[in-house]
């Protein structure tokens, strides 16, 4: 499929998996929403900050971030050493401090990239200033009913549902 980029792939996979979310799980108000910063002064100039997905369980008082990421290479490599892209999880940084700023519950936030054919395959969890923050990948190379678990597996996990 030559004719689609990488950018119509992108959003196409954020799109997927926003749409997947909407039909089967309604009840966590699946939607893109924009963060107010936390910040004063002169502020006229930061840019918004719109989520790829958030997920939002008000009996809980919990919310899920997601951003995906739809890349030929899942990681970044610097002298020899593999890490997540630096861009991308300072996003997803910023996207949950700032919520956590002004939600009075849990916030959490997740990396989803799309599966590449890289041998890495993500599924690292780890606690930055208190919230949880999940790194996976996706894989969109299986049977619909395989992906479908693998996004089951997220509410599960971070919902316990």
């Amino acid at each position: 499929m030559d004719f689609i980029d990488d950018q119509r792939m992108s959003h196409l996979y954020e799109k997927f998996v926003l749409g997947y979310y909407r039909k089967h799980f309604s009840h966590l108000d699946p939607s893109a929403n924009y963060i107010d910063w936390d910040a004063q002064g002169e502020i006229e100039y930061l840019p918004a900050m719109k989520t790829d997905i958030t997920l939002t369980d008000k009996e809980q008082n919990k919310v899920l971030i997601i951003d995906t990421k739809y890349y030929g290479r899942t990681m970044q490599s610097q002298f020899g050493k593999n890490s997540y892209h630096s861009g991308n999880l300072y996003q997803i940084l910023s996207y949950v401090n700032n919520k956590k700023a002004r939600y009075n519950g849990e916030v959490g936030g997740m990396l989803l990239y799309a599966k590449t054919d890289e041998e890495v395959t993500l599924n690292q969890k780890f606690t930055v200033s208190g919230n949880q923050f999940a790194v996976k990948t996706l894989d969109l190379n299986v049977e619909f009913s395989e992906i479908e678990e693998q996004l089951k597996d997220i509410i599960k996990v971070f919902f316990n549902k």
